[in-house]
């Protein structure tokens, strides 16, 4: 089989190139006590589904197949496809069961790789997509595992003095509980395995989840380390939880670094961060030149995977000849919204040996602050001299470093 190597926290050795996976998120969820089902529910400012996406494509799966629930299943197909951003995933309508919906998620897999005549995947991952926390370390072990020995789920040790109780709740015995452990997902199988599982299932009493099917047919499913992050979320009080305890995958924030540069010249104002700052000369460049905001709009840019301010406002349109920056730093700030990002917070630094910045650096985070949205302590603005070192030492130019962090939502 083609290999290839993936290297990461945990785990660091050859996986399968053919893993697909399938998301299940066709439950209704009545015990969250919601009005949309639970899949789609936002946690952290997006819907939990939205978690179990990114981790998907963050481990390069070929594709992925989203049961939905079958109420409507074009409508939330729709929502599927809107969180997928045009990575390969397709939603199918799921079935009465989470057994049955994982097998019309199977299906769907064979149905689709036989349509675009490629090899079934070697490897099926299976998650539930109310467990939003789940690390890529976690999926990338699983993964792995499963690549290694056929089948491999997540699991914790129980810490809990376990009880066996009779009708009436009354305790009959104790469980050793050295032998007990708590299943997670993702789960991971050879996918022939897997699919013959739930074929011969079919029909037959449900299982509480995958691995128990493979349990059926004589297969060993080993087993590697959970994670006590990686909560299900079943009630209103699981979701609080969740929110709580800042559980959200790293892919939920992302740190984003800009730069920017501009001449003094003759002529010019000067104005930096949306502050105009006397000075005989001004900075030279097609809006009003304003590094510092121009560098906190590249971070924030670069944070959400798109692009840089040049890609946006090209230094030949004329729409933007003159412009004031903060205005472009607004609109980049909508552009992040449309992706599903806002601001959190910026730190930068101007590089100027002329004029002294400082009474206005306050100023500046204020201005700044008000054009992204954010509270004027998100913003922290510094200055420095070039000391007579190149072309900012010697009072040619004046740079702008910035770095600027984003969230989901």
């Amino acid at each position: 089989m083609k290999r290839s190597t993936m290297r990461n926290a945990g785990y660091d050795g050859p996986m399968s190139l053919l893993i697909d996976v399938v998301i299940a998120a066709a439950g209704s969820g009545r015990r969250l006590a919601h009005d949309r089902p639970k899949a789609f529910v936002e946690l952290g400012g997006q819907p939990m589904l939205a978690r179990s996406l990114e981790a998907a494509a963050a481990i390069g799966a070929r594709r992925t197949v989203v049961t939905v629930p079958a109420d409507d299943p074009d409508a939330w197909a729709g929502e599927v496809r809107a969180m997928a951003a045009g990575r390969p995933v397709v939603a199918v309508p799921g079935g009465p069961s989470r057994q049955a919906s994982v097998f019309e998620g199977l299906k769907a897999l064979r149905r689709l790789a036989a349509e675009a005549a490629q090899p079934a995947p070697a490897t099926v991952l299976v998650h539930d997509a109310a467990r939003p926390a789940a690390s890529l370390d976690l999926w990338r072990r699983v993964a792995a595992a499963a690549d290694a020995a056929g089948a491999a789920v997540p699991a914790l040790p129980s810490v809990d003095s376990l009880k066996r109780v009779d009708g009436a709740g009354s305790i009959v015995a104790s469980v050793d509980r050295a032998t007990i452990v708590r299943a997670q997902t993702p789960q991971g199988f050879r996918f022939d395995w897997l699919l013959e599982a739930h074929e011969a299932a079919a029909g037959g009493p449900e299982a509480s989840d995958d691995a128990a099917l493979l349990e059926r047919l004589g297969r060993r499913v080993t087993t590697v380390a959970g994670e006590a992050a990686n909560l299900k979320v079943t009630t209103a009080d699981d979701l609080a939880a969740l929110a709580r305890a800042s559980l959200l995958p790293a892919a939920a924030i992302r740190v984003g670094y800009g730069y920017d540069i501009h001449p003094l010249v003759v002529g010019r104002r000067l104005v930096l961060g949306g502050v105009e700052i006397e000075h005989d000369r001004g900075l030279m460049g097609h809006s009003d030149a304003d590094s510092l905001a121009h560098a906190i709009a590249d971070a924030l840019l670069g944070a959400a995977g798109l692009g840089d301010i040049g890609k946006w406002f090209p230094a030949e349109d004329p729409r933007w000849a003159g412009a004031d920056s903060l205005d472009l730093l607004a609109k980049v700030v909508e552009q992040l919204a449309a992706a599903g990002y806002r601001p959190v917070n910026v730190d930068a630094t101007i590089l100027a040996e002329r004029p002294r910045l400082a009474p206005h650096l306050e100023t500046m985070g204020e201005r700044l602050a008000k054009a992204m949205g954010i509270d004027a302590g998100a913003v922290n603005v510094k200055a420095t001299r070039g000391e007579g070192i190149g072309g900012i030492g010697r009072g040619e130019g004046i740079a702008a470093h910035a770095v600027a962090m984003v969230a989901r939502g």
